[in-house]
């Protein structure tokens, strides 16, 4: 159990010596590596977390390890997608895909990471000001977070956007449902939905596809046109296009 206490195994070898504390060691592994650290980083350690358990400094600290975790998500979503997107439909040199990957996942990580340092920091500054907090201090520093970090229009923020936008109109139907502004509707509306969705994202494929986002198109491209062409088998089955050799 956490804070118990076992003796040494010199102790266990020679009952006659259990009965001395100094042999008395800890039974929890991170308490062991703790005493076994030098004295003066056991000091800026324990004076870290003396620091980190202050509840006037929560607003700061909080805004630190936001930073943190935006950071670390940013780069677990992005890193895979452009690993996959990259080497499906990207042409170039293997050093060149590699470096665009790397650019995606930092761009990501690097925004992510900033807005949610920039939000919350705004946040705990209105809440200062006013002397509470409201519902629209929410509103306010996301909306000046976004325009500052997400306000450069490029792929990586349209993708992140356009994730936002069709989760934000799910939601505010939901919503609406939920205080009674939209009727119950009696039916389910889902399948109406989708069919509308992909009516017309296809139809802007097929008539308006400068329309679509870039990446949209590469992969409405390999399942709608590069299915229309084949010579042989291998192109037909194996491959989805000749390869230039042959």
């Amino acid at each position: 159990m956490p804070g118990t206490v076992r003796r040494c195994g010199l102790c266990r070898r020679n009952p006659e010596l259990s009965g001395r504390a100094s042999c008395s060691v800890p039974a929890t592994p991170r308490a062991a590596r703790t005493m076994a650290a030098p004295p003066q980083l056991r000091t800026l350690l324990l004076a870290i977390n003396a620091l980190l358990r202050k509840r006037r400094y929560h607003a700061a600290l909080s805004m630190l390890k936001g930073f943190r975790n935006g950071a670390v998500y940013g780069a677990k979503i992005r890193a895979p997608h452009a690993l996959v997107m990259t080497f499906l439909f990207r042409s170039g040199s293997l050093r060149e895909k590699l470096w665009a990957i790397l650019q995606a996942t930092y761009t990501h990580s690097r925004n992510l990471a900033s807005f949610v340092f920039t939000y919350k920091g705004l946040c705990a500054l209105q809440s200062h000001l006013q002397g509470e907090t409201y519902q629209v201090h929410s509103f306010v520093a996301a909306f000046l977070g976004g325009v500052l970090v997400f306000g450069n229009n490029n792929n990586i923020n349209s993708q992140i956007n356009m994730y936002l936008m069709s989760r934000l109109l799910f939601a505010l139907c939901r919503l609406g449902v939920g205080k009674g502004y939209i009727p119950e509707p009696r039916w389910d509306p889902f399948p109406l939905l989708t069919g509308l969705v992909w009516g017309l994202v296809l139809w802007l494929f097929e008539y308006h596809r400068p329309t679509l986002q870039p990446s949209l198109q590469s992969s409405m491209t390999y399942l709608y046109e590069d299915s229309n062409v084949w010579h042989d088998l291998s192109d037909f089955l194996i491959y989805s296009k000749r390869r230039p050799s042959e």
